[in-house]
């Protein structure tokens, strides 16, 4: 799982037929999660621009109901309300 957050969105008119209604997010990892680069994530829980979030990326991105049979590699599945992180 990937915490990072939502700095852009991506409008694709043209898509798979299992894509048509999803929302694209440009998602930012944080800089502790190692990903480094910026990466396309289909939102499955109303996020917008500015928000943290949890995404899983890989075939977990495929795990929920609407997308088993989609040609995603990453999710977003929660929206983060709060970070504590112990030293």
């Amino acid at each position: 799982m990937i915490v990072g957050k939502v700095v852009g969105t991506v409008v694709a008119t043209r898509k798979n037929e299992k894509l048509v209604g999803s929302k694209f997010l440009i998602v930012e990892p944080f800089d502790k999660m190692g990903k480094g680069k910026r990466f396309i994530a289909v939102d499955n829980v109303g996020a917008g621009v500015g928000e943290q979030v949890l995404v899983v990326t890989g075939s977990a991105a495929r795990v929920l109901d609407n997308m088993k049979e989609s040609p995603i590699d990453a999710a977003i599945v929660g929206i983060v309300d709060n970070i504590t992180e112990l030293e």
